[in-house]
């Protein structure tokens, strides 16, 4: 066996901060593909494929019900697999370089097909890419935290590194896509060439996360494997903090979605300059970053949920801030840097008050399906996307956005306002009020305890 020296045995149970740091490289590699996607997809559908919003946000909604069959089934695969890698990370190692190959075919839209035909390989190609491949290598990564450890604050610890990398990774996709596709021709086979180098980049740092991290909870527990699916079903829906932190999820994708998919609208059509992307997730995402690197003593101190409310208080004075600044350059920056500071609060503790719902769930009903409850949150996230990219395809199409006109309408500018600013708003609202429900962090500690004790009563 070609990794024989990678597997779990004789893992060490302490968490060093170099597997932190491999772990946290998943998601950077999961963010080329992702930011790209949010980013980027729909601009590259319809200013140099030459295809309508509206249809392909359409496309991509319908394919989040399909990618809600490939999560729930991935899960349960992940729940059921036995391997010396263990029962995540052996996944990343064989969808890797078709994940990668799935990237480049997002962007790979053949130009000189008849706009049916263009609408057919969006669909398989963003079904691949997505519904099979992200999913396939994706939901393993996320599972991973829950069997790397089950210490709360090492979990959360986790989180920040894994969003730290995240950040930097949709660091790289808004400052590099352009200039990279520029230096290639700025024309749609420049996309694909820009994603071959990215799609590289990709298999080297989930490879990272594969050979260097290792799986420590329950990699023997043989028992759940005889769980039947339907009672795991059952199981999820009694998880009320499953619901609540899913939910959280579908809102916070919803607000990131289309914020993002806005952003190279706002700046080329409102602000008259495609390059301020670059600037704009500069001071976003390094803000964000200097700030995570900080925030895990706040966790420990305040909990997540806390954390992530106040983040999203500080996300919407962000956003506020945007929407009064006109076309102030220094103004928006301040915005956009403030956003970085509550959206730091909120990536620390979005993913990890999923993970700690595992054990919340195998205290009330004494099942643990660690790739269930990951799969059914997996496919929460993508939905908030999928509907995301409908509301921006509708509010574009409402607004009578033309991507191949030279000048847009006031419609048009004003429908990409309210899409940069004023959805997300609302959206980050109605995430406090879900989140005020979520008491989990004041329980889980107690929750631990009763659990361990039942495993040595039996």
């Amino acid at each position: 066996m070609i990794f024989s020296k990678f597997t779990n045995a004789h893992v060490s149970e302490r968490v060093t901060v170099g597997e932190r740091l491999a772990y946290g490289c998943g998601d950077f590699s999961s963010n080329i593909m992702y930011s790209a996607m949010a980013a980027f997809l729909m601009f590259y559908y319809t200013d140099y494929v030459g295809v309508s919003a509206a249809v392909v946000g359409t496309i991509m909604l319908v394919s989040r019900l399909f990618d809600g069959i490939s999560d729930l089934v991935m899960g349960i695969i992940i729940d059921r697999t036995r391997s010396p890698f263990g029962k995540a990370r052996v996944w990343i190692l064989r969808l890797v370089i078709p994940y990668a190959i799935g990237t480049v075919l997002l962007f790979a839209v053949p130009n000189g097909w008849s706009e049916t035909a263009k609408y057919i390989y969006i669909f398989f190609s963003y079904n691949l890419a997505f519904t099979v491949l992200f999913t396939g290598i994706n939901l393993p990564y996320a599972t991973l935290t829950a069997l790397m450890t089950q210490d709360q604050y090492e979990r959360s610890v986790l989180s920040i590194f894994r969003m730290i990398l995240a950040t930097c990774g949709t660091l790289f996709i808004k400052t590099c896509t352009l200039p990279v596709v520029k230096f290639f021709g700025d024309n749609a086979r420049a996309w694909t060439y820009t994603f071959v180098v990215f799609g590289a980049l990709e298999i080297l740092t989930f490879m990272i996360t594969f050979l260097f991290t290792r799986e420590r909870v329950n990699t023997n527990d043989d028992k759940r494997m005889e769980v039947p699916v339907i009672l795991g079903f059952k199981a999820l829906v009694k998880n009320k903090y499953w619901f609540m932190a899913t939910l959280n999820l579908v809102l916070i994708f919803i607000a990131q979605g289309v914020n993002g998919s806005s952003e190279v609208y706002y700046a080329k059509e409102v602000l008259g300059n495609g390059n301020l992307v670059g600037t704009f997730s500069v001071a976003l995402q390094v803000t964000q970053i200097i700030c995570m690197l900080f925030i895990a003593r706040f966790v420990k101190k305040y909990g997540k949920r806390n954390v992530l409310m106040a983040g999203a208080a500080i996300m919407i004075a962000g956003y506020g801030i945007m929407g009064s600044g006109g076309e102030n350059l220094t103004v928006l920056i301040v915005g956009c840097m403030l956003r970085g500071i509550g959206n730091s609060g909120i990536s620390a503790c979005m993913f990890a008050m999923v993970t700690d719902t595992i054990e919340y769930g195998e205290w009330k009903t004494g099942i643990r399906t660690e790739g269930l409850i990951n799969s059914a949150a997996c496919f929460g996230q993508k939905i908030g996307n999928g509907l995301s990219n409908v509301l921006m395809g509708a509010i574009l199409a409402v607004g009578g956005y033309v991507g191949t006109a030279a000048t847009q309408s006031a419609s048009a500018i004003s429908a990409i306002k309210v899409s940069y600013i004023y959805v997300p708003i609302i959206l980050t609202a109605v995430q406090m009020v879900v989140l005020a429900f979520y008491h989990l962090d004041k329980e889980y500690n107690s929750i631990l305890e009763d659990i361990k004790k039942r495993r040595i009563s039996k």
